[in-house]
């Protein structure tokens, strides 16, 4: 149950941290103003709140990971907000990042 808890918990705080991030992308590059600006910033905050719910205590191992969701999460946010258009590569990558997290967050451990 911790997987799919914790699993559950990388969806939200990715759209969180990849939502926010390209809010404020939308306020500053697209010229969309502050209240675009601080809407990203307000759902970066939530985030990092919703990172401390994840079961495992070790801050490093929990950022790593997210570093992986990150990845894949804004190729998909990019395809379905922006029209990008990945490659291969990117696909290729997205998987090798998502693989990495599971190994990360996941494997059995002694201790």
């Amino acid at each position: 149950m911790d997987v799919l808890r914790s699993a559950a918990l990388f969806v939200v705080a990715a759209l969180f941290e990849i939502g926010g991030a390209w809010l404020v992308w939308q306020g500053v590059r697209e010229h969309r103003g502050w209240l675009w600006i601080t809407g990203g910033v307000l759902a970066l905050g939530a985030y990092g709140f919703v990172a401390t719910f994840q079961p495992d205590a070790h801050f490093g191992r929990i950022l790593a990971a997210y570093g992986g969701i990150f990845v894949a999460g804004s190729i998909a946010w990019g395809v379905v907000a922006d029209g990008y258009r990945p490659d291969r590569w990117d696909i290729t990558g997205a998987l090798v990042c998502l693989a990495g997290m599971a190994v990360i967050m996941w494997a059995p451990r002694n201790g």
